[in-house]
C-alpha cells in the first residue's frame, strides 16, 4: 500500500528474500477468502504498526515470478495515516518515511514503478 504522509512515503526493508535488505512498499499475501482491501491494510499494520484506511486503487502489476519466489499480482491502493507507532514488525527488518530525494534502494519492478508516478506526478491526490 503507498502510504503518504506530510509529503513522506512509506516503505519497509525487506528482512527477507526475494530481495532481502531492499525497500519495497508493505504488502503481502491475501489469506483464503480474505478481501484484497483487507490484506492490504493488515499487511500495513503487521509490518509497521500503523493504522492505514484505503483511499483508492493506484494501479494492478503483474510481476512475473522469478526463480527466487515473489507475488506475480501486486494490487496497490492509496492508505491514509489514522494513528499508531511506527516500528518495524513481522517479515519488515525497518519502518521508515522517506523524502521524494531521499529514498534507499527500492525492490521490485512495481515499487520502482508506483514511486516513480509519486515522484513525477506533482499533485499528490491523483497518486
Amino acid at each position: 500500500m503507498a502510504v503518504i504522509h506530510e509529503d513522506q512515503i512509506l516503505l519497509v526493508k525487506r528482512d527477507m528474500d526475494p530481495e532481502r535488505g531492499k525497500w519495497s512498499l508493505p504488502a503481502g499475501f491475501v489469506d483464503r477468502g480474505e478481501d484484497p482491501q483487507r490484506t492490504a491494510i493488515r499487511e500495513v499494520w503487521e509490518e509497521t504498526g500503523l493504522e492505514v484506511q484505503i483511499e483508492g486503487l493506484i494501479d494492478v502489476y503483474y510481476n512475473p515470478p522469478s526463480n527466487k519466489g515473489g507475488a506475480s499480482i501486486f494490487i496497490l491502493y492509496r492508505g491514509q495515516l489514522l494513528g499508531g507507532t511506527l516500528q518495524a514488525g513481522d517479515d519488515a527488518a525497518e519502518a521508515e518515511f522517506f523524502d521524494r530525494c531521499e529514498l534507499p534502494a527500492l525492490a521490485f519492478a512495481s515499487t520502482r514503478d508506483a514511486i516513480q508516478r509519486w515522484l513525477t506526478d506533482s499533485r499528490d491526490d491523483t497518486f
